[in-house]
């Protein structure tokens, strides 16, 4: 027998308003897309039939008085009825997107042509070099808000990086953020006075002081936090995480792309388009990435406008990750992907960035899918129009050229940073900073891709890229490798470190011969460290003997049991 509370009429309607107020709470904070692509959308929708059965419950006394538990079991049918309806459709629509029935699709979500590595990548230019990574630059940007003195302790570097192509200058720009909740209630209303860019080639760092500061940014908070300001301008829309950009003249704008579910309803996740929002005013533009001149998006303006070709990435590298895995692995059909793997390939774990004609690319090594030891080719990405070129090379894999660079170093226990790819006369080289515990970068090193024991190092671009020339010569790889034609007058890194000269008898030597070059190890009087002589360097160490007086000039940096000789008389 159905037995309702007292008054159910008057409580169904309370019910219904709390569940609209909590609702709408519950939407602010949420933000999902009124979208059926959008895995949010759903559980959102669950959440507020959860709330309304909730106060239900609350409201009859139920959870007290059992004999009201058959009335609430009534009231619950319209919210039971409306969440088993979104699981069924949340279920087709992940039914007709699974990689089983849908290979083809996925492996059609990008376009990969094969290029000529010699062509495509432009030989090395000094000037133009990003010797750091996003840490090493992060840790520079740290020390440059210190010129912020004025308000120094209420900002700090926040998360927000890019990495982009500006005024032909490789940079990283990097937002600030509110130092703490109370920072923030303190400053929000001027917003955040300041950006910084750190010059990838010289390695420093500057603070650029804004006339009007930025408002709108993924680190506010309420209405003026990024993601809800789109949410409510564009209800509809899927979004990516956001990058931060600046465009020739310096303005600070927010590049966010909006994304689709391209197979069934969550799956082939792909870019479309973006908003850029200008982050002092708010100001909001809708560009289309469709390169046919059509797009669904209510908008005519397009990446490709020479109005927007100051922006550098729209594509994130998760789904170029993403799509190229799919392409790899699909191109021949998911049976394949399981059984048999005939030609079946994918991205090695990491990636960096390369700047080419004015765009910044994703670079990639790609494995075979049976094997992680090696590289079969790379990948080039253009993160502002996705466009993917495909070199095969075999060689050596990123990490194992840098375990190459380290060991090179190992008496510095330096840590190699994820391998840029250059062209060295032709030979596609990795190059990498050497950076100590504190994410400072000390030294330079090359390893070539095809043959990883040829390691080049050196204190600057122009001494590494001459120990690398004299190495591949060594090796027997013929290379017409000039210096001053890579722009060794403009190498940004060529500072000279600090040295300090050792002198002594020599108590000790040993020899070693490591990828055909023979090194002595010299033990002075003056202590225990050995000093590590190359013979390319200095042959006269060959004819010294237990006795003679050396004087070695090392780095003054330089620590441990083993140390590399610069000079030796």
């Amino acid at each position: 027998m159905l037995i309702p509370p007292e008054h159910p009429g008057k409580k169904i309607v309370i019910n219904i308003i709390l569940t609209l107020v909590l609702g709408a709470v519950l939407y602010y904070f949420m933000i999902p897309a009124i979208n059926l692509k959008s895995i949010e959308l759903y559980l959102y929708v669950v959440f507020v039939c959860l709330i309304y059965l909730l106060l239900t419950i609350i409201s009859s006394k139920a959870f007290v008085k059992p004999e009201y538990l058959p009335y609430v079991k009534k009231r619950s049918k319209v919210p039971g009825i409306i969440i088993l309806a979104l699981a069924a459709v949340a279920l087709v629509g992940w039914l007709t997107g699974v990689t089983l029935f849908r290979a083809k699709s996925y492996s059609k979500l990008i376009s990969v042509q094969d290029g000529d590595f010699a062509a495509d990548v432009a030989e090395i230019d000094f000037s133009s070099v990003p010797v750091l990574d996003s840490s090493s630059a992060n840790k520079i940007a740290e020390r440059t808000l210190g010129d912020l003195s004025d308000k120094v302790s209420q900002f700090v570097v926040s998360p927000y990086s890019t990495q982009i192509n500006y005024k032909n200058t490789p940079v990283r720009v990097t937002a600030l953020a509110y130092g703490d909740i109370f920072k923030w209630i303190k400053n929000t209303k001027e917003g955040l006075p300041a950006y910084i860019i750190v010059d990838m080639t010289t390695q420093e760092g500057q603070l650029v002081r804004l006339p009007e500061g930025m408002k709108y940014s993924p680190t506010e908070h309420f209405n003026k936090y990024l993601l809800r300001y789109l949410r409510f301008k564009y209800p509809t829309y899927l979004f990516d995480e956001p990058s931060f950009e600046i465009d020739e003249s310096g303005a600070p704008y927010w590049i966010v792309p909006i994304v689709d579910k391209t197979i069934g309803l969550f799956g082939g996740t792909d870019v479309k388009g973006a908003i850029i929002v200008n982050a002092v005013t708010g100001e909001c533009h809708m560009i289309s990435t469709s390169s046919d001149g059509t797009t669904k998006l209510p908008t005519s303006s397009f990446a490709s406008d020479p109005e927007w070709m100051w922006i550098d990435r729209i594509y994130s590298p998760s789904i170029l990750t993403q799509q190229y895995n799919y392409y790899g692995k699909l191109n021949n059909g998911f049976i394949n992907s399981v059984i048999g793997q005939e030609g079946v390939k994918v991205m090695s774990s990491g990636y960096n960035y390369l700047a080419l004609n004015d765009d910044v690319y994703m670079y990639t090594g790609v494995t075979s899918i049976s094997s992680d030891q090696s590289i079969i080719g790379f990948v080039l990405s253009d993160l502002r129009t996705k466009e993917t070129k495909y070199y095969q090379v075999s060689g050596a894999l990123e990490a194992t050229a840098q375990t190459s660079a380290e060991g090179a170093v190992q008496q510095y226990s330096y840590s190699a940073t994820f391998p840029l790819l250059l062209n060295i006369s032709g030979e596609p080289t990795y190059f990498m900073a050497l950076k100590d515990s504190s994410e400072l970068v000390k030294m330079y090193a090359m390893v070539n891709v095809k043959q990883s024991t040829i390691v080049g190092t050196g204190y600057n671009l122009t001494e590494c890229t001459e120990n690398y020339a004299a190495e591949l010569k060594r090796n027997g790889v013929n290379v017409d490798i000039d210096v001053d034609e890579m722009g060794a007058k403009d190498d940004p890194t060529a500072t000279a470190p600090e040295t300090e000269d050792i002198s002594g008898k020599i108590t000790e030597i040993r020899s070693v011969v490591t990828g055909g070059e023979t090194y002595f190890y010299l033990k002075l009087d003056a202590g225990s460290t050995f000093y590590k002589v190359p013979v390319a360097l200095a042959e006269k160490v060959v004819i010294l003997n237990v006795g003679d007086s050396v004087t070695v000039s090392v780095s003054k940096e330089s620590s441990g049991d083993i140390v590399e000789v610069s000079s030796l008389k």
